[in-house]
């Protein structure tokens, strides 16, 4: 049997619960809402989220929810991340951010806290608890972005490597706190390694990444990459990648492929 997390936390009986999230999320379910979500993020068969279930609950309002349990043990956030419940998985991250942001804080810094959200998450995601694109984008950066951001990276290059569509994009999600930070290295790595996945949710987490790094770092970082791999990049990817640059300049690297 699979064993929870510990929590620190000091006095168990004021805690907030797995239940009492999942009560005022389902206070707020509306099944008209979880119709179209449901064909929104790809459930039916043979879809990248087969079988998901949703409340109905948009993510402004899910995040309101998270906000109200700040405290909610690790313990409980691993019940809510295997939940079937697409808005209950995806508090469970919300919250989760919002204590691995606590634990950084340079007065508070409790890296033996962070350890263990990254090694919960991370559990999470290999045993396929993580299983969304916006799961993926609402949390990697904020969590194994940080955590690796002054340690060696080895991990996000396991997990570009997995078959995982999950995996991978969180390895490249993962990198956008790199590239705040202005730091583009580990992002042009993995792209070297994903750029001939060809499943569209790669290609478009691929092309976003390149752009950021192109806005917020160094144009000709960008540039020098496209030059060496827009032959090899899908055709998503390097649109993507190329939103920002001139009319002529992604003309021509669109005649490269």
């Amino acid at each position: 049997m699979r064993s929870k997390p510990a929590d620190p936390e000091v006095r168990v009986s004021e805690l907030p619960t797995a239940a009492q999230v999942r009560e005022a999320l389902a206070d707020l379910a509306n099944p008209t809402d979880a119709q179209h979500l449901q064909r929104f993020f790809k459930t039916g068969p043979g879809e990248y989220g087969e079988g998901d279930i949703f409340l109905g609950i948009r993510v402004p309002v899910t995040r309101k929810v998270a906000k109200r349990f700040p405290t909610l043990p690790l313990s409980q956030i691993d019940e809510l991340l295997d939940s079937p419940l697409h808005e209950e998985r995806l508090a469970a991250l919300f919250i989760l951010n919002a204590r691995f942001a606590a634990a950084s804080k340079p007065r508070a810094l409790d890296d033996k806290a962070r350890r263990e959200m990254v090694d919960l998450y991370l559990a999470a995601l290999r045993r396929g608890r993580i299983n969304n694109w916006d799961l993926v984008d609402a949390s990697a950066e904020h969590i194994i972005g940080p955590w690796l951001l002054d340690k060696d990276r080895t991990l996000l290059v396991e997990l570009a490597e997995q078959d995982s569509l999950w995996e991978r994009r969180v390895a490249l999600l993962s990198t956008f706190a790199f590239i705040k930070a202005g730091d583009p290295s580990t992002t042009l790595e993995l792209a070297e390694i994903l750029q001939a996945d060809r499943r569209d949710l790669i290609q478009k987490a691929l092309g976003w990444m390149l752009r950021e790094i192109g806005k917020r770092v160094d144009r000709t970082a960008l540039t020098d990459f496209l030059n060496e791999n827009a032959p090899g990049l899908g055709r998503t990817a390097l649109s993507y990648a190329t939103e920002h640059l001139d009319p002529e300049q992604r003309a021509a690297y669109r005649a490269m492929r």
